[in-house]
């Protein structure tokens, strides 16, 4: 027996399963399809068509089963069809097929697609894939077995990621990733000098600036390691509370390091 809140909004032509559960302002759309165990939390939208099976759930606020983004669609019969044991995160997105893509989007078991992260039309999924916060995934891209795509990757249309890679945080890709591979774009992040115009807003006395850029000028400009630079500062802006906590923020630096 299915949990159907009176508050949600079920379709006549929907077929649910059993030990279903949909909470309130849920919506499960036309011919859309849940198998036993699924489960939409209040406001999770679920449209068709579209098929799953079972023990899916819906979080808060995410749209699957959505409108294909494409020019080309004007109304088709498309569909997604997904597996059973996937959770889709809130904010999330997951479009159904076109008909330039054979009509369907298709996904695997055991995936994670978590918040904000964008499934496109025409997709193929695998089984157990993490798609992590803000991943977007073009239309017709491919990704196999046990991938991981970190924050905000980016993955042009008609590209594969194979199985068991992982691309990190903010990658565009536009080519295929071999299976097993480890993917980055360069990092070149670096410290340019002090935020001077926010701390202007925030009310510092030119007097407390200087100080804080003559404390960065030792760590950035002059040829000094982080240590030196260190021993400086403590030398010439000891009487500068605001450069005594960057001082105390440099030594308690992890070991991911700093940024300079």
């Amino acid at each position: 027996m299915s949990d159907i809140d009176p508050r949600a909004i079920v379709s006549p032509s929907a077929r649910l399963g059993k030990c279903v559960k949909v909470a309130a302002c849920a919506v499960v759309g036309e011919d859309v399809e849940l198998g036993d165990g699924c489960v939409l939390e209040p406001h999770a939208v679920v449209k068709g068509p579209s098929t799953f099976g079972r023990n899916n759930h819906f979080h808060s606020f995410c749209i699957v089963g959505g409108d294909p983004q494409d020019y080309t669609y004007t109304g088709q019969p498309v569909r997604l069809e997904a597996g059973e044991g996937n959770e889709f995160r809130e904010f999330c997105t997951v479009h159904r097929g076109t008909l330039k893509g054979d009509g369907t989007t298709r996904m695997g078991s055991n995936s994670l697609i978590m918040a904000y992260a964008h499934i496109g039309h025409d997709c193929n999924i695998g089984n157990n894939v993490t798609l992590i916060n803000g991943a977007q995934l073009a239309g017709h891209s491919r990704v196999e077995d046990y991938a991981t795509l970190s924050s905000f990757v980016l993955v042009h249309q008609f590209t594969r990621i194979g199985a068991y890679s992982y691309i990190g945080a903010g990658t565009i890709i536009t080519q295929d990733v071999p299976p097993f591979s480890l993917i980055v774009s360069s990092r070149e992040t670096r410290c340019y000098g002090v935020n001077r115009v926010g701390m202007e807003r925030r009310g510092f006395s030119p007097e407390r600036i200087k100080q804080i850029e003559q404390a960065f000028r030792f760590l950035l400009r002059s040829k000094l390691n982080t240590s030196q630079a260190l021993e400086k500062m403590r030398g010439t802006l000891s009487d500068s509370e605001d450069v005594s906590s960057l001082i105390r923020f440099i030594e308690s630096t992890t070991e991911r390091g700093l940024t300079k």
